[in-house]
């Protein structure tokens, strides 16, 4: 499974980033993206899951939370 960084990349660019990293990979392919607390943990799976992929789970690990998604068509 792919791990994209996103901690310290602030809004909107952190879902600019995330949209390329899901450029590379397979339709059904699983990612992990790390984000920071407040608006990148708010908008960034809001606005993935609008694109039409498939949120797994959003866990808080450290201080940062682990967004998981199976990419969608």
């Amino acid at each position: 499974m792919e791990t994209v960084d996103l901690r310290g990349v602030t809004c909107p660019t952190n879902f600019v980033k995330a949209k390329l990293a899901l450029e590379d990979i397979e339709v059904g392919e699983t990612v992990e993206f790390l984000l920071d607390d407040g608006e990148p943990v708010k908008n960034v799976p809001r606005s993935l899951k609008a694109d039409g992929h498939k949120l797994l789970g959003l866990k808080e690990t450290d201080g940062y939370y682990v967004l998981t998604l199976e990419k969608g068509e």
